[in-house]
C-alpha cells in the first residue's frame, strides 16, 4: 500500500516511511491510496470472534501488504490484551469502556500498536542504529498512552509535551514519573501550542538533518487507524445483542483532535455497518460551526473540564475533508454534531449517576449526553467512554459529591515522582533544546 499527503505534493510513500516520518513533507497528513473494504462473510460471523480475530482481520486489510502476517498478528494480539466492555446505561444506549488498558484511557490501543509497528520498520531500516525521538503533543490521556506504549522500547527516546496546569494531576503523573526513555516538557501554552512545536520541528530542516523525528499523535497512521478495531467490537457486541439494534447502530464519539471519529470513519468505509455518526464537542466546537456553516474557522483553544477535547484545530479534519473529497453536503449526510460548556457536562455526569448508577468521565459525559439529546426512534447509540472517571478525580468528585475508587494501576502512578522540564511556547527554545540532546 502506498501513502499520499492530504496536502497532495508527496505521494507514493511506504508504509514504514509513512510511521516513521509521521507527517509528510508538505505538512500534510498521510492517507493509504485506497481503503479496502471486508468481504461480507467477515460481518455475518463477527460476533463469534474475539477481539483480537477480528482486529487482526481490519488490521490484515489496513497493514498485510507491508507486515509479514505473523508479526502484524503478534502486534494486534499483544495490543489487544485487555477487555473492552459495552455497558449498558439505559434503553438504546450503550456505553464502550475504552479505559481497561494499562493507563486507563482509549488511546492505550493506538499508542502501544505504534509502539510496536514502528520498532518492527526501525529494526528493518538499513540505519537502524540511529534513535527515532517520538514528539508528543497531549491534552492529557495521549502523553500518558504514548509514554507507557513506548516506555523501554529499544533505540526510541519520547518527548512528551504537554500545557502547564492543563492536564489532570493523575494524567500528569503517568507521564512525568517513569523516566528512562521518556522527557516531560512541561509547555507554558496550551495543547494548540504544544501541536504547533510538534509540526514545526518536522518541518526544520536543520533538526531533521541531526535528528530522526516521529510523531505518536493521531496525526500517525500507525496510531490513529488501530482506534478502528474498537468500532468493528462495538458492532459485534451489539450484534450478539440483536441484530435489528446493530443494524440501526449510531456512535457518538467525544472529539478533540478527531483521531478516534476518523478511525470511525475508515472502519463505515471498510463496509462496517454504522448507520452514523455524532461528534460531541465541548466549548472547542470548530467541528460543529463547520457543520452548520461550511467554513472551517480554526481558533485558540479554550480550558474546560474535559480537557482532552481541547483542540482549536483538530488535525485530522485534513483527513475527513479528504475522506469525503472536501464535500461538506457528504460531511453532514453521515456525521452530526453538537457541543456542551462545563455546566453542562457536570450536570450531565450528576444526573446520569443520579439516575442510571453509573459514572461518566466528563469527555464520555459529552458523548452520553448527545445521544440522549440526538438519538432517533429505532436507533441504539453507544457512545465512546474514553477514560476512567478517577483520572479527573478532583473535577468528578466535586460534581457528584462523593469520594470515588482510584483503580490500583493509577494508584501505582500516582507513588512516583514528578520529573518533567519546563519549556516555552517560542520554537526556537523547543529547536534549541531539541539540538543540545
Amino acid at each position: 500500500m502506498k501513502y499520499y499527503s492530504t496536502n497532495k505534493k508527496v505521494s507514493g510513500e511506504s508504509l514504514s516511511n509513512a510511521v516513521i516520518k509521521g507527517l509528510a513533507e508538505d505538512k500534510g497528513l498521510f492517507m493509504p491510496d485506497q481503503i479496502t473494504e471486508i468481504p461480507a462473510m467477515f460481518y455475518e460471523n463477527i460476533d463469534k470472534m474475539s477481539f483480537q480475530e477480528m482486529a487482526y482481520t481490519a488490521a490484515y486489510m489496513m497493514f498485510g501488504e507491508d507486515v509479514h502476517a505473523n508479526m502484524l498478528k503478534t502486534i494486534v494480539y499483544e495490543t489487544l490484551n485487555f477487555d473492552v466492555p459495552l455497558v449498558k446505561v439505559e434503553d438504546n444506549i450503550y456505553s464502550l469502556e475504552l479505559f481497561h488498558g494499562p493507563t486507563l484511557a482509549f488511546k492505550d490501543v493506538g499508542a502501544r500498536f505504534m509502539s510496536r509497528m514502528l520498532s518492527y520498520f526501525i529494526q528493518r531500516q538499513a540505519d537502524n542504529g540511529k534513535q527515532v525521538n517520538v514528539l508528543v503533543a497531549t491534552s492529557g490521556d495521549t502523553g500518558s498512552a504514548v509514554a507507557n506504549g513506548f516506555l523501554g522500547v529499544e533505540g526510541i527516546h519520547v518527548y512528551v509535551l504537554y500545557p502547564k496546569g492543563l492536564v489532570s494531576p493523575i494524567q500528569e503523573c503517568q507521564f512525568t514519573t517513569l523516566g528512562q526513555n521518556i522527557t516531560a516538557l512541561e509547555v507554558d501554552g496550551t495543547f494548540d501550542d504544544c501541536q504547533a512545536l510538534v509540526k514545526s520541528a518536522f518541518m526544520d530542516e536543520e533538526l531533521n538533518a541531526k535528528m530522526k523525528l516521529t510523531s505518536a499523535n493521531s496525526i500517525n497512521v500507525a496510531r490513529f487507524l488501530p482506534q478502528a478495531f474498537y468500532y468493528f467490537y462495538a458492532y459485534a457486541q451489539l450484534k450478539k445483542m440483536s441484530e435489528e439494534a446493530a443494524k440501526n447502530m449510531v456512535v457518538c464519539v467525544p472529539s478533540g483532535n478527531f483521531g478516534n471519529i476518523t478511525a470511525g470513519l475508515f472502519a463505515k468505509r471498510m463496509g462496517l455497518p454504522v448507520k452514523r455518526f455524532i461528534a460531541a464537542n465541548n466549548r472547542n466546537d470548530i467541528f460543529l460551526e463547520y457543520l452548520k456553516t461550511g467554513k472551517y474557522n480554526p481558533r485558540p483553544s479554550v480550558s474546560t473540564i474535559a480537557n482532552a477535547m481541547d483542540v482549536g484545530d483538530p488535525s485530522n479534519f485534513a483527513r475527513i475533508l479528504d475522506l469525503y473529497g472536501n464535500s461538506h453536503a457528504a460531511i453532514s449526510a453521515e456525521i452530526s454534531g453538537i457541543s456542551y460548556d462545563d455546566e453542562q457536562i457536570a450536570d450531565t455526569i450528576r444526573t446520569c449517576k443520579k439516575s442510571t448508577g453509573y459514572l461518566l468521565d466528563p469527555h464520555g459525559a459529552c458523548g452520553y449526553q448527545a445521544l440522549k439529546d440526538m438519538l432517533q426512534p429505532g436507533e441504539t447509540g453507544i457512545f465512546l467512554e474514553t477514560a476512567h472517571p478517577a483520572k479527573f478525580l478532583n473535577t468528578v468528585e466535586k460534581i457528584i459529591g462523593e469520594k470515588i475508587e482510584i483503580p490500583e494501576k493509577l494508584q501505582e502512578f500516582m507513588k512516583g515522582e514528578k520529573k518533567s522540564e519546563s519549556m516555552t511556547k517560542d520554537f526556537a527554545d523547543f529547536k534549541s533544546y531539541l539540538l543540545e540532546k
